[in-house]
């Protein structure tokens, strides 16, 4: 399974929160309809869907006002398991 796209992210949380809009370069920090449970929650669904990523809530300790998904996006890319060759 694929990791979704920064866009996918953005339309995931956009549904999470009901922000009227998410891009993925918005500061999500300057979202006025996204907070942290807002993000717990779409970490939640994220683990959820995507279990062979071992994503948590570290993905969040260091936000800040530049933040955006294509961050976040770029931290679980590096989280992927690698395949091995054989």
């Amino acid at each position: 399974m694929e990791l979704p796209t920064v866009e996918d992210l953005a339309e995931q949380l956009k549904a999470v929160s009901g922000a009227a809009e998410v891009g993925p370069d918005d500061a999500i920090q300057q979202i006025s309809d996204v907070d942290s449970l807002d993000l717990m929650e779409w970490l939640y669904g994220f683990q959820n869907q995507y279990p062979h990523i071992p994503a948590d809530e570290s993905l969040f300790a260091d936000i800040d006002d530049t933040t955006t998904l294509r961050t976040v996006h770029a931290k679980l890319l590096a989280l992927v398991p690698q395949a091995t060759e054989a």
